[in-house]
Formats: structure tokens, C-alpha cells, sequence
């Protein structure tokens, strides 16, 4: 049986469910998932034409879907896509903040000025403004639970990305902290880190630097990358009723590559 044989069974039914970079990859692969399990899903990335394929398929399954538009270099953005959720639905049960860019892979010592400060916009502040802005509306309903996606590449030295890889590390590290904070509100924050996983974002760095796909499936030993939707089922478990004592973690998607 491989992974897109398992049945749906509601692990999400009745929730509002926000997903950031949920044009493609991981993000899109979350969108399709959640709404299979029941949740009411608002898709968000800068590319609205593939978000509406994405929202046209799930509605003709039968699911609830809608597209927001999203810059996660631009606060007011963020903060107008969660307004957007509150608008469609009154309430936040859970957000997937998945969107993320790859820097130009190369040594921390030609790592251009615009990629560390692009790194930081959008893998690390980005974060930051959308879990405050998803925290503020699930306060006023009880609660949710908030997945931030980390990386492999935040665990350990990270020499062929490391702006990137540094600020997955602060995304860990502030996922904790939210963690702690809003607890007494209900609120649970986790992290996963994949590894390597079939994307767009991985096909940029082999193009960049031939030979990373082989040497990242070398290093898993599971012997292969992970499908997106793979990745996509840990973060469904977590923002699940299923993970209701789950909350601080930074949970491996790696086939062990991290161990």
C-alpha cells in the first residue's frame, strides 16, 4: 500500500484550516489531504492560478476550499490573509505555516546581503507575524493548533545553505517559545522538519547543485526522498484532536536521515 492508498478518516472533520505556500509542494499536498479529512481549508501563496486549480479540485470532491492571496515578505499581507479566514468562516482551528524560499546555495561567505535579509522575511519574520496573527483568532474560539515547517537543515550545520538553515533553526526556536506561551490559551505550536522531499524547491537546488537529489536519497535511510504528501500527514496528525498533548515538539519527517 503506498501512501496515497490510505483511506481519508475525518482526522480533520469540522475544522478551519489555513495553509501557507499551498500553491505546490508540500503545501499544495497539505491543502488536498486536509480537505479529504474533513477540513475546511483557505489555501495562500502569491500564485492565485494554481491555488484556484487546487480549490476547483477539492470542491469538485465535495470539499470546502478558498484561495487567499499571500506575500510572506509583507506583513500586512500576512495579517489580511488571516483577517481573509475570519471573513470566510468567523473562527481559526489550525494553520499550516508551510511557505518557504530556498537562498542561492553556496558558503555562509558568498552569501549575498539580499538572500540573508530574504531569508529572513520569509522563513523566519513571516513565521513570526502569521503565528501572532493565527494565535490573536483562535483566542477568541478556544483555541487551535498552530505547524510551522522547519527543515533537516536547521538540526546541524547547514554549510551548503546556511541563512537558510539558520533561520529554520530560529523558526524551531520561536516554535517553542509560542508553544509555552499560549498554552493556558488552548493553543498548540509544533514544528516538523522534513528532509528530503520531492518538490519544486529541491528540483531548484539539483539545478543549482547537480547531485543533491543522489546524495540526500544516499543519506535516508529509507533509501528515498519523501512524497509531499507524506510530509503532509504528520502535519495533519498535529493540528488533529488525535495530538491533543502534543504541543513544543519539532517532529522528524526525514526516514531517518536526522538520526
Amino acid at each position: 500500500m503506498t501512501n496515497n492508498d490510505i483511506a481519508p478518516i475525518g482526522l480533520l472533520t469540522g475544522k478551519i484550516v489555513l495553509i501557507t505556500g499551498a500553491s505546490r509542494g508540500i503545501g499544495a499536498a497539505a491543502a488536498t489531504l486536509f480537505a479529504s479529512e474533513g477540513a475546511a481549508v483557505v489555501l495562500a501563496a502569491r500564485g492565485t492560478d494554481a491555488l484556484d486549480r487546487i480549490v476547483g479540485e477539492i470542491r469538485a470532491d465535495g470539499g470546502v476550499a478558498d484561495a487567499v492571496t499571500l506575500d510572506l515578505a509583507d506583513r500586512a499581507s500576512i495579517r489580511a490573509a488571516v483577517g481573509r479566514v475570519e471573513e470566510l468562516h468567523g473562527r481559526l482551528d489550525g494553520a499550516f505555516n508551510n511557505g518557504a524560499t530556498i537562498q542561492q546555495p553556496g558558503p555562509l561567505d558568498t552569501t549575498s546581503d539580499e538572500d540573508l535579509d530574504e531569508q529572513f522575511a520569509v522563513n523566519f519574520r513571516a513565521h513570526w507575524t502569521a503565528m501572532t496573527a493565527e494565535a490573536a483568532l483562535m483566542r477568541h474560539h478556544g483555541g487551535g493548533a498552530i505547524v510551522n515547517t522547519s527543515s533537516i537543515g536547521s538540526r546541524r550545520a547547514n554549510p551548503a545553505l546556511p541563512a537558510y538553515g539558520a533561520m529554520k533553526r530560529a523558526l524551531n526556536s520561536i516554535t517553542e517559545t509560542a508553544a509555552v506561551t499560549w498554552a493556558g490559551q488552548g493553543i498548540r505550536v509544533n514544528g516538523i522538519t522534513p528532509g528530503g522531499t520531492a518538490t519544486e524547491m529541491i528540483d531548484a537546488w539539483e539545478a543549482a547543485t547537480p547531485g543533491v537529489v543522489d546524495h540526500i536519497t544516499a543519506s535516508s535511510p529509507l533509501g528515498r526522498m519523501a512524497e509531499p504528501r507524506e510530509v503532509a500527514e504528520v502535519a495533519a496528525w498535529l493540528l488533529s484532536d488525535r495530538a491533543s498533548m502534543v504541543t513544543g515538539a519539532i517532529v522528524p519527517v526525514d526516514g531517518g536521515a536526522g538520526a
